[in-house]
């Protein structure tokens, strides 16, 4: 059972943490994508060696591990904790000022330096199950960075309390903070057999309750346009700009299914995330999502295929087009290993959250770090409104959080 006077640290630490800019470049070839995310990662280091865990490293690529040993007789697979230090490239990270707004009792929250930036009741229907908590925003000007900033100090405060909590159980628990989750990177330089644990959960998720065993199967494909270019003074009959030709096929794309902004549930869908280039080539990046791997091909083909009617239209023109694997669906690992989806809901049961088993319309290290040999579902963290100016996590989802990874490490060790 879960001291119910326990002092928690997990608010102090998030409030602390935010102040760090760790936003992530998606266009940068370095790892981490950018340098100022080792600052946090460094204070990090620090901090797990100061409540005990005098193991704790930063290594040359960014990433920080630690090591709480085991206090039982048990042989306990040996479990860990992964959350990431970065944040999302969308949005700024600089300057973040976090605001509490207390007691929480229902309706619009406006955050207090832009009134025009608004989390609205009618938008945001979790807000309903958050009256009478304290809601953490920023002041709209920037992101807030509860992903996964708040994932950070939850596993940062469960440590805390199993180091002066002896008496409950728990094998060997590896800790890991990894730069660049947000571009796609995370598990990039993952080294799974120097971390050595041999189950691990991400705590990434979103509402109270959630354990995410599911992910989207992912690709990237860039189409390039070529065009020709000649002097637009002398170019009747003779140019070709790719950039229209570009358009055209955009324009082409499905207007009543298969975008982000017309599917949900268990659709999938090709997105256009960038376009860049002039008269002579264009460039355009798309990601392709579905849960089943098998309907990537089938999306890719669509859009090859809308290709070569787009270059027949522009007589002299070309395209390449590339295909990148991603990710995959972290389910087809995880059902070979079904006791740690089980552990994870025991321990929510246990402390009376009803466990959200949910597909992510997205991907998490732990997509990767599955089929690296490392099966890593998905856990809550609190946060809401992921990416956004309109963020927000409430300080009671940060504590429940807590005392699950507090539980989940204590189921392994009463199930061994």
């Amino acid at each position: 059972m879960f001291e119910p006077n326990y002092k928690f640290t997990c608010v102090e630490r998030f409030l602390k943490y935010v102040k760090y800019d760790t936003q992530s470049n998606e266009d940068s070839t370095t790892f981490p994508s950018d340098p100022k995310q080792i600052e946090l990662s460094k204070a990090l280091v620090d901090e797990l060696k100061q409540i005990g865990l005098n193991d704790a490293v930063l290594d040359q690529y960014g990433y920080v591990m630690a090591t709480l040993p085991s206090n039982t007789n048990k042989d306990v697979p040996v479990i860990g904790f992964i959350s990431h230090v970065d944040t999302s490239p969308a949005v700024t990270g600089a300057n973040v000022n976090p605001v509490i707004h207390k007691n929480y009792q229902g309706g619009d929250i406006v955050l207090p330096k832009d009134s025009t930036k608004v989390i609205d009741a009618a938008g945001n229907p979790e807000l309903k199950s958050l009256i009478g908590f304290d809601i953490i925003t920023t002041d709209g000007t920037t992101l807030l960075g509860a992903d996964d900033k708040a994932g950070i100090a939850e596993i940062m405060d469960a440590v805390n309390y199993l180091i002066t909590h002896p008496e409950v159980k728990h094998g060997i628990i590896r800790i890991c903070f990894t730069p660049d989750e947000e571009v796609g990177r995370g598990t990039e330089k993952f080294d799974v057999k120097k971390y050595g644990a041999q189950y691990a959960y991400t705590i990434d998720g979103s509402t109270r309750g959630e354990v995410e065993t599911e992910t989207f199967s992912a690709d990237a494909v860039t189409i390039k346009f070529n065009g020709k270019n000649v002097h637009p003074g002398y170019a009747k009959g003779k140019m070709v700009n790719a950039i229209k030709i570009a358009a055209h096929f955009l324009e082409s794309l499905p207007k009543k299914n298969l975008s982000p902004e017309t599917t949900d549930k268990r659709e999938g869908y090709v997105h256009p995330t960038q376009v860049n280039g002039n008269e002579t080539q264009t460039v355009i990046k798309f990601i392709i999502r579905d849960f089943d791997a098998r309907k990537l091909s089938e999306y890719e083909e669509l859009l090859n295929d809308l290709c070569k009617k787009t270059v027949k239209q522009f007589p002299g023109s070309t395209f390449d087009f590339e295909v990148f694997e991603q990710y995959r669906n972290m389910k087809y690992v995880l059902d070979q290993h079904p006791q740690v989806e089980a552990y994870a809901i025991e321990a929510l049961n246990r402390l009376g959250i009803k466990p959200i088993n949910s597909a992510i319309r997205g991907g998490t290290d732990g997509s990767r770090l599955s089929y690296m040999g490392l099966p890593t579902p998905n856990l809550f963290a609190g946060g809401h409104n992921f990416h956004a100016i309109t963020e927000y996590v409430a300080i009671q989802d940060m504590e429940a959080a807590v005392k699950m990874i507090v539980t989940v490490a204590q189921v392994w060790e009463e199930k061994s």
